[in-house]
C-alpha cells in the first residue's frame, strides 16, 4: 500500500463526492481531489525510499544550516510542484502565503525550543510549502519534499493553510520520515498518522499557550468549511474522542477494533486517545513530559518500519521511566494512557 500522507483520507473525499445533496461542482471537485493525489503519493513514497537508502550509506551528519530557511511558493491552481517564488511570504499579501510561511517559521521553532530539532531532518533542512496547489484542491500534504496547499472548495473546507494543527501534522510526517521511517500499513501505518496528530495538536496547543485541559484535542478545525458545520462536523477528528459524531472521519478507540487493511487515518484513533488520555492523566502541557517521551519514542532509536503499536506503547513506556526517573506519575499517565486502549 503507498503513503497516502494526505489530511483529508481518499474514501472521506469519495463518500462526499457521492453525496447528492452536494452541488455537482462540489462533487466534482472531490473526485478530482482523489484522481490528482494518486500522482503526490507516488512522489511521497518514492521519496521516503530515498531518504531510507540516504541514511542507509550516509557516512555521518553534516548539518546543512544552524537554522532552516523557510520559503513559499505559488502555484497558481496548476499542478506544477513548487510553482513561482513569493519573494516575500513573510509579508505578502496572499494571506495563504504569509500563513505558509509564519506557521512554517513556528512549526520550525517549535521543533527546535522544545525538542532541540533543526528542521525535519535535523541537520537545518530547508522548509519549503507550495500554496494554490490545484483548482480548489480539497488536501494538503508533506509530499517527501515540501509542504503542498489546496485552497479547499469553500465548503466543505477551506484554504489548508488555516489550520495550523494541519501544518504541524503534515510537517511531522517529514520528521517521521527522516527518524522513525514508518511504513503506511498495518499498526506502523496507524502509528505513522497518530504520530503527526500528536505533534500537530501539541503545536496548535503550544502556539495557544494552552495546557491540556484548556484544548479541545480536535485536528483540523479550522480547515472546515460551512458546508461542513452545517453538516454536524466540526473536525477531521477528535483525540479525546475519537468516535465521535462531530467528527468527519471517526475512529475506533480500541486497539482490538482496528482490523486489517484499515486505512491509517482511522487506526491511529486508538494511539490518539492513549496519547491525550496521557497528557490529561499528568496535566499541564503536552509538549513537556508525555511529549518528550513521545519524541525520544520517535527519534531515539533508529529506523524501525514495521513497529507495532504494542512495541510502541512498550517504548514510551520505558523512556517515562528513563527520562523521569524520580517521577512516577508521568510513567503512570502513559500506562493510563495505553492500557485505556487495550495495549
Amino acid at each position: 500500500m503507498p503513503c497516502s500522507c494526505f489530511i483529508i483520507p481518499n474514501d472521506v473525499l469519495t463518500k462526499l463526492s457521492k453525496d447528492k445533496k452536494l452541488t455537482a461542482e462540489l462533487r466534482k471537485r472531490m473526485v478530482d481531489t482523489v484522481s490528482i493525489s494518486h500522482e503526490l503519493r507516488e512522489l511521497r513514497t518514492q521519496a521516503a525510499k530515498l531518504t531510507s537508502v540516504a541514511a542507509a550509506h550516509s557516512t555521518g551528519l553534516v548539518t546543512l544550516a544552524a537554522a532552516p530557511a523557510v520559503t513559499v511558493y505559488d502555484c497558481k491552481t496548476t499542478q506544477t510542484l513548487p510553482g513561482s517564488p513569493v519573494p516575500k511570504p513573510k509579508t505578502s499579501s496572499d494571506a495563504s502565503a504569509k500563513r505558509a510561511f509564519n506557521q512554517t517559521s513556528k512549526v520550525a521553532q517549535f521543533y527546535k525550543q522544545i525538542f532541540n530539532r533543526n528542521s525535519i531532518d535535523d541537520q537545518g533542512m530547508t522548509m519549503m510549502s507550495s500554496i494554490h496547489y490545484g483548482m480548489k484542491y480539497n488536501n494538503a500534504m508533506w509530499n517527501g519534499t515540501q509542504m503542498v496547499y489546496g485552497d479547499g472548495d469553500g465548503s466543505i473546507f477551506v484554504d489548508f493553510t488555516r489550520g495550523n494543527d494541519v501544518i504541524g501534522h503534515e510537517l511531522t510526517h517529514g520528521v517521521t520520515q527522516h527518524s522513525l521511517q514508518l511504513a503506511y500499513t498495518g499498526d506502523a501505518g496507524g502509528l505513522n498518522e497518530s504520530i503527526s496528530d500528536c505533534f500537530g495538536s501539541m503545536f496548535r496547543q503550544w502556539s495557544a499557550k494552552q495546557n491540556v485541559n484548556k484544548a479541545d484535542w480536535l485536528i483540523g478545525r479550522d480547515i472546515m468549511g460551512a458546508g461542513s458545520k452545517k453538516k454536524g462536523f466540526t473536525c477531521l477528528r477528535d483525540m479525546a474522542d475519537p468516535a465521535a459524531k462531530h467528527c468527519l472521519a471517526p475512529q475506533p478507540t480500541k486497539y482490538s477494533q482496528i482490523t486489517p487493511g484499515m486505512d491509517p487515518h482511522y487506526s491511529s484513533g486508538p494511539p490518539n486517545l492513549a496519547f491525550c488520555t496521557a497528557c490529561k492523566t499528568l496535566g499541564g502541557n503536552s509538549w513537556d513530559e508525555i511529549g518528550q517521551v513521545w519524541y525520544h519514542s520517535l527519534t531515539g532509536f533508529g529506523p524501525t518500519p514495521n513497529m507495532t503499536m504494542k512495541a510502541f506503547a512498550a517504548r514510551t513506556r520505558q523512556a517515562a521511566h528513563t527520562l523521569y526517573p524520580t517521577k512516577a506519575a508521568v510513567f503512570a499517565a502513559v500506562n493510563a494512557g495505553w492500557t485505556k486502549v487495550g495495549l
